[in-house]
């Protein structure tokens, strides 16, 4: 088959001038007369037209339409001849024709698919006619063929499309804690991994990259089995990406990697190589260690975009540490879509290429990068010659298989997704327990119930409970004493206020201690960014929280008026009434004898004041011990009342948020450890 290349970009001056040339010839071919009036020469005008239309079409930017085109070749003369027409077996079978045939031409008249042979000699109206039938047949043909050559879009597997979706909804949950920056390089893998399952699958991007002067241009036309990208001792040889296309249907591609029409080629026009080497793309990149920043910054811009990278080293500089730290290094895990080519081996002698390779798996492993070898999945690390061609046919056969299997590009985005997921496991994971326990929920409680007083509110009630019980069971003279003391005692004002705004301020401090120590616990083991947002969260619940608690505990306190009452109360006071009533009638009865009034007995009236003296206090000590249950029940009741109310408050304000964070927190790494393929433990 006759190799079809484009000129390079620096010969663009000489294909205008081609191209005026073939278009003064086409119309001096179309002015000239036809000897019998044959349509064979009018038949002929198509393809040159053809020919020309792909040289405009290369000069605008569209190499798929020039590919197209550029199928038929034109002889050094300027006249282009059909092979249908010159070449006998062609003639014998339409099928090997240049020009495809209409299913109306495969029936009847028309098995040779020649207008030509049938148009009738005797009219030239007939003639044009019959040339304006085949142009418009041909060109719906050609539409058809390019219709055929848009590939089918790229596929991902069930697993890659549910890590993808894991860190979409990874990098959403997470905007409202990260930075953008933190986030940008999952961004990135995200979109560039819907940006490439739109384009085609058939087609496999492998950029050749390496440092000045490693060959990596003599390997790329090497490969392309013609002089593509300019090779020679002048530094930097190639200062644009260049990308060489073995099958139609890879335009999308090229143009998401912004190669310009003008640096598309296709390589020599084999049917073995076509065949080995269908779907690849294959693109050489300018020098990653160039002087010119802009050669440096289109390597790196490439290099993120295509589907595999083939490593261009040479022996003085496959240890270079640029190579190793900026490139290798950092890619250690697209081992799977990388090979990496020791070149120029004809300057090595003897066994010293050999060593020169076991050396540079040996950095390579440092790397951490995993080789290939014995059916492992990695690189493949190959030695070669792109000047002598010895172990070319190798690196093509690798390419092939490796093109063939059509898997590199989920690859790709499989390996990006993992190192996006490795750059943001600091951010998500720490290997520590997280959460809030139960302890720490129920010291926090605690500690709020404190700062109200709940232990002290209880103990009042149970105070409270016990002196109304004394007062409802007591001896009547011990009431009176009583009252006569409360009386008596003086108004404490003043040091009663300032007794009142230090109890204030003490629980102020110790509601503010209990969230900052909850806050704490709550943050252990957090990354920072999340540690931060429970902080933060814990900053919002505490304002107001004093205010909050005070108020609940006015509500929750000591209910207004007396406790209630046992049943047993009515009889304890009409027991100490009827010790009262024995103490008062014995005393009349003794008064009453000592004024004469009554008749002189002391034995029944003493006997009655000594059992009303004597049971009244009985009977009041034995409802004080009857009492104490009850009252501290009451005691308690009350106190478990201002500790759920505070409890409440505090839960509502404080630990709900952080919950909620803590919640929040969760879940990204349930959505984390999706991206990465593997649980993390839950905190």
């Amino acid at each position: 088959m006759t190799a079809v290349t484009d000129q390079d970009h620096t010969d663009e001056h000489t294909d205008e001038m081609d191209h005026a040339d073939h278009a003064d010839r086409a119309q001096h071919a179309d002015a000239s007369p036809v000897e019998g009036g044959s349509a064979e020469t009018s038949v002929n005008r198509l393809p040159v037209e053809d020919v020309e239309d792909a040289k405009d079409a290369e000069e605008v930017g569209d190499p798929e339409d020039a590919d197209d085109h550029a199928r038929v070749p034109a002889d050094t003369s300027g006249r282009t001849e059909s092979k249908a027409s010159a070449d006998p077996a062609n003639q014998a079978n339409p099928s090997n024709s240049s020009i495809p045939t209409d299913p109306e031409e495969s029936t009847g008249s028309w098995d040779d698919g020649l207008i030509a042979r049938r148009v009738n000699e005797t009219t030239a109206a007939q003639q044009a006619a019959a040339v304006e039938i085949r142009a418009s047949r041909a060109q719906a043909v050609h539409a058809a063929h390019h219709t055929a050559q848009v590939s089918a879009p790229l596929a991902y597997d069930g697993p890659l499309r549910s890590r993808l979706d894991a860190l979409r909804e990874l990098v959403g949950l997470s905007r409202t804690r990260l930075d953008s920056g933190t986030l940008a390089e999952a961004g990135r893998v995200l979109d560039e991994a819907a940006a490439r399952r739109r384009l085609s699958g058939q087609h496999t991007v492998v950029a050749i990259a390496g440092a000045t002067g490693s060959g990596k241009s003599q390997l790329f036309n090497s490969l392309a089995g013609v002089a593509i990208s300019e090779t020679g001792v002048r530094r930097p040889t190639t200062a644009a990406p260049i990308a060489c296309s073995w099958s139609d249907g890879a335009a999308t591609l090229i143009d998401r990697l912004g190669i310009p029409g003008r640096l598309r080629r296709r390589p020599l026009q084999s049917a073995e190589m076509e065949a080995q080497l269908r779907g690849l793309v294959l693109v050489d990149l300018p020098d990653h260690d160039s002087a010119a920043v802009a050669h440096r910054e289109q390597v790196d811009r490439v290099l993120a975009l295509v589907d595999a990278v083939i490593w261009v080293v040479d022996p003085e500089k496959y240890a270079d540490a640029i190579l190793h730290e900026r490139y290798l290094r950092p890619m250690a895990g697209h081992a799977e879509v990388m090979f990496v080519v020791l070149n120029q081996i004809d300057r090595l002698p003897g066994e010293a290429a050999d060593q020169v390779l076991d050396d540079l798996r040996r950095l390579l492993d440092e790397d951490g990068i995993a080789l290939g070898e014995y059916g492992e999945p990695g690189a493949t690390v190959l030695s070669l010659s792109a000047l002598t061609g010895d172990g070319i046919p190798e690196l093509r056969e690798v390419l092939g298989q490796f093109v063939a299997d059509r898997g590199a590009a989920a690859r790709r985005i499989s390996a990006d997704v993992d190192a996006a997921a490795w750059r943001l496991r600091s951010v998500y994971a720490t290997g520590r327990r997280t959460g809030l326990s139960e302890e720490a929920r129920d010291e926090f409680a605690a500690r709020l119930a404190d700062s109200v007083g709940a232990t002290a509110a209880g103990e009042a009630a149970e105070r409270a409970w016990l002196r109304n019980a004394n007062r409802a069971c007591g001896t009547p003279w011990l009431r009176l004493w009583r009252w006569y003391n409360d009386r008596r005692e003086p108004a404490t004002g003043r040091l009663q206020v300032r007794a009142q705004a230090d109890e204030e301020a003490t629980a102020r401090q110790r509601v503010e201690q209990a969230v900052r120590t909850v806050a704490d616990r709550a943050s252990g083991g957090l990354p920072a960014p999340w540690a931060q947002a429970v902080r933060e969260a814990a900053v919002r619940g505490a304002q107001g929280l004093p205010e909050a608690l005070d108020e609940l505990a006015t509500r929750a306190g000591l209910p207004v008026g007396r406790p209630p009452r046992p049943g047993w109360w009515p009889a304890a006071v009409l027991a100490q009434a009827s010790m009262t009533i024995l103490q008062v009638v014995g005393g009349l009865w003794l008064v009453g004898q000592i004024i004469g009034f009554m008749a002189p007995n002391l034995g029944v009236p003493v006997l009655l004041m000594v059992a009303g003296i004597i049971g009244g206090p009985l009977v009041e000590w034995s409802c004080r011990l009857a009492a104490r249950g009850p009252a501290r029940r009451y005691g308690l009741d009350a106190e478990r009342r201002l500790r759920e109310a505070a409890a409440g408050c505090g839960r509502a304000r404080v630990l709900d948020p952080l919950a909620a964070e803590l919640l929040r927190y969760r879940e990204v790494r349930e959505q984390y450890g999706r991206v990465t393929g593997a649980g993390i433990g839950a905190g």
